[in-house]
């Protein structure tokens, strides 16, 4: 994602401007805001007084006077404003989070848009705390996330137009139902089907139930692709990094040859990776990520789909062998992972000289992942 670096610039200026009016209010002994103190100074004789000054304490608290130490809502929360700021610095400078501790980097950039979640939570510790920098300070990260995502979620409805719809879906190894998953991919009607974590006796399955939708189909290992254009030049990518036991096998290339042309289609399933106390585990994926990018760029046809399990979201430095090659798909979040709460899209439809229109999951099937589908457009 990139940042639109003439809006962040300005909302920097009104920040900083608003910081120079707060210091110069309180070396005037100023506070525009200190109604509720005014108000709270009134006599009131009798046994009403506590009553009403309750009152009046319950009515100024949104009037925003000085605190109990003096501090006017332009002194106060300075953490808090801290707090923004850094978020929309991770946000729009994620990509200089060192990887070399812990691959923190690469763990920011997994669940980069769920660091908005801070905007809203501040905003509430702001309002409680009354103060008037955090508020102008929350401008940034807001801005900021809604320059690297607002698109997704303000995103136009699809116009329809397309030639290909591809499906893809991690069905899991240990998925208890195939048949009943294979039915659910028909369900989509796509032209092509890729399928990872492939067992024997569950490929047998998925062979027979998508015959008859899709009469051409090529596995590799723990990968596959099904598909209603005939398929050749069937070939196994090797994207196994150093140190993990021969056969293991999760790329594939095939050609399509559909009406408009021949198209690559690549599979892959990139290793998995694990968050542990010192940080990501990410070595094999990023190296696995690292040989499917030299194998995308020494691809001779010009019309390209990969689809995979990637096993993290675009943002993320160790698929960039990857995705400086393809386009990135899709114009909305489509978490795809895990099935039951998707927190993130590391299921993926990308492509090259060719145009995604729309990317979407699809209801859950027995996998811990929820199929991705994408409509493609020469």
């Amino acid at each position: 994602m990139v940042a639109d670096w003439n809006l962040i610039f300005g909302l920097s200026v009104v920040l900083g401007t608003s910081c120079s009016w707060m210091w110069r209010g309180d070396r005037a002994g100023v506070d525009g805001w200190d109604v509720g103190e005014q108000a709270n100074s009134r006599v009131v004789p009798g046994a009403k007084a506590v009553a009403v000054r309750r009152w009046l304490r319950t009515v100024d608290w949104w009037r925003w006077g000085k605190d109990t130490a003096g501090r006017s809502p332009w002194a106060r929360g300075r953490v808090l404003a801290s707090l923004a700021v850094l978020t929309a610095l991770l946000m729009a400078f994620h990509s200089v989070v060192p990887n070399s501790v812990g691959r923190l980097g690469s763990l920011l950039e997994t669940f980069l848009p769920w660091l908005g979640l801070a905007v809203p939570l501040l905003l509430v510790l702001a309002l409680l705390r009354r103060s008037a920098i955090a508020l102008v300070a929350l401008l940034l990260p807001g801005a900021v996330w809604g320059n690297l995502f607002g698109g997704m979620v303000l995103a136009e409805e699809d116009s329809g137009a397309h030639d290909i719809v591809a499906v893809q879906h991690n069905v899991s190894d240990e998925n208890s139902d195939p048949e009943g998953t294979a039915s659910a991919l028909i369900e989509a009607a796509p032209d092509v089907v890729a399928l990872e974590e492939l067992t024997p006796s569950a490929l047998s399955v998925y062979e027979s139930a998508l015959a008859a939708d899709y009469p051409h189909h090529a596995v590799e290992g723990t990968v596959g692709l099904w598909s209603k254009y005939p398929l050749s030049d069937v070939r196994p990518v090797d994207i196994k990094p150093e140190g993990i036991p021969e056969g293991w096998n999760r790329g594939l290339r095939t050609t399509a040859r559909t009406p408009r042309g021949d198209i690559a289609v690549y599979v892959a399933h990139l290793p998995s990776v694990r968050i542990r106390w010192n940080g990501l585990s990410s070595g094999w994926r990023d190296e696995s990520a690292g040989l499917l990018g030299e194998a995308i760029a020494a691809e001779k046809l010009a019309k390209v789909i990969l689809l995979g399990d990637l096993n993290s979201t675009l943002d993320d430095r160790g698929l960039d062998p990857v995705t400086e090659r393809m386009d990135s798909a899709g114009r909305n979040f489509a978490f795809s992972w895990p099935a039951a709460f998707p927190v993130s899209r590391i299921d993926h439809v990308m492509t090259r000289s060719l145009v995604v229109t729309d990317t979407r999951t699809l209801p859950a099937t027995g996998s811990d992942h929820l199929p991705i589908a994408a409509d493609i457009r020469f």
